[in-house]
């Protein structure tokens, strides 16, 4: 009879082992996604508690989160995708939604808007041809509204993937846009 429950338990384990296996086999993380969330999972006391770090890195590697990124997350942190989706839609700068190869994030703040943020959208929408939420042609860029990039005192800001441009004018943009085409 122990050994009929043994056996029955080995089963059910190898039944999840492999369905777990399929799950990575059709919603796959590359080599170098699983060896830096591994990095990170040592860090923290609880596969589920490296999370944000893992949809980081993803989104890091391919721009953006999909659903089959959620499920290959989800399946490799042992979370239901549910949980990993309620965690990336959170965050506004994880991305549910394919985005250009750079993302602009325009302050939209009280400070920049006084400081005529208006003036930057309208000049970033006639060179781009495009608005908040959306892509250029090209896929070069996405425009997005940001409520606060943190430098009031240099407002209107703007960044561009991880640079950050203080006291923005319209005639620097050019400039700061040639450095990403």
């Amino acid at each position: 009879m122990i050994e009929q429950k043994l056996n029955k338990k080995q089963s059910n384990s190898d039944n999840t082992a492999s369905y777990a296996e399929g799950v990575l086999k059709e919603h796959y993380l590359t080599d170098k996604e699983r060896t830096a969330i591994d990095h990170e999972i040592a860090m923290v006391p609880h596969k589920s508690a490296a999370v944000i770090e893992a949809l980081k890195i993803v989104q890091n590697n391919r721009r953006w989160i999909s659903d089959e990124s959620v499920n290959a997350i989800a399946a490799y942190l042992q979370m239901s995708p549910a949980e990993v989706d309620s965690v990336a839609t959170f965050y506004n700068l994880i991305f549910r939604k394919p985005v250009g190869r750079h993302v602009i994030l325009l302050c939209d703040s009280i400070s920049c808007y006084v400081m005529k943020y208006g003036d930057i959208y309208t000049a970033l929408q006639e060179k781009l041809r495009i608005r908040f939420g959306e892509t250029t042609g090209d896929d070069c860029f996405t425009l997005l509204p940001n409520a606060c990039l943190g430098c009031c005192d240099h407002a209107p800001a703007l960044m561009i993937d991880n640079d950050l441009y203080k006291d923005v004018t319209v005639t620097c943009l050019d400039r700061i846009l040639k450095k990403y085409t």
